[in-house]
Formats: structure tokens, C-alpha cells, sequence
């Protein structure tokens, strides 16, 4: 199945810690596919290295991912990248590069972005997004 939605660092956190509306939403959205950018990834890995449990939450994470596909950065994910940070830069606006190569993938895929990030996120026209 191809996914419909990509989570943000900040959903798949939320619901590593059992946060219900999180939770709640993530397992009705896993019906229609989930993915999660090797951005993301990178970051929950971070959090998992100075966590006080590393063993445990590393697991946690494993078993999340189970089921969620993990996309990977490729040219045409870069080219978009450059062209929305371009975009951004001419309207006097930025945000960070983790944060915009998710968006990157979000639009060379057409999939809707799960985040309550909505500060910075809102930034990137014709970015989908969902949030709590």
C-alpha cells in the first residue's frame, strides 16, 4: 500500500509516549499508510541515544516502525528542497533544513504531513497538513 501520510519527529514522539489524541490518530491513519522521512528517523534516533532508557526506547521505536515505510532524500526531493528554500528566502521568510526537506518529501509524494509543527510547516504553500 502506498502511504497516504508522513509523521513528523514530533507525532511519532507524542505517541512513543502515549500521548491518546496522538495515539488515537496514528492508528486510524495507519489503515491508509504511513511513512516517515529518513530525516525524522535520524532525529528519533537522536532522542533515543540520550534517553534514560537507550534499550528500551530504541525497541519502542523498532516496533513503531514496524509497520510505517521510511523514505528516503533523493535528487528530486533535493531539487524541491532548493526550490521552496528559494521561495522562502524571496518572501523573507526561513525555517530549518530538517524541517523543509520533510516538507520536500511531503510534496514530490503527495502526502499529507502529520504535525502540530505548524509554525514553521505553514510556511511551504500547497503543503498538506494535519494537526491536533
Amino acid at each position: 500500500m502506498r502511504p497516504t501520510y508522513l509523521l513528523d519527529t514530533d507525532w511519532v514522539i507524542h505517541y512513543l509516549n502515549g500521548r491518546t489524541d496522538i495515539v488515537e490518530e496514528i492508528d486510524r491513519a495507519r489503515n491508509l499508510g504511513l511513512a516517515l522521512s529518513v530525516v525524522s528517523l535520524a532525529e528519533l534516533y537522536e532522542g533515543v541515544h540520550y534517553s534514560r532508557d537507550p534499550e528500551g526506547n530504541e525497541q519502542s521505536l523498532q516496533d513503531f516502525l514496524a509497520d510505517v515505510e521510511v523514505i528516503g532524500v533523493d535528487e528530486a526531493i533535493c531539487r524541491i528542497f532548493g526550490w521552496e528554500r528559494g521561495k522562502l528566502r524571496q518572501r523573507g521568510k526561513a525555517i530549518g533544513d530538517f524541517d523543509l526537506l520533510i516538507a520536500a518529501t511531503c510534496l514530490h509524494n503527495g502526502f499529507t504531513l502529520l504535525t502540530n509543527n505548524r509554525r514553521h510547516f505553514d510556511q511551504v504553500e500547497n503543503l498538506a497538513i494535519v494537526s491536533i
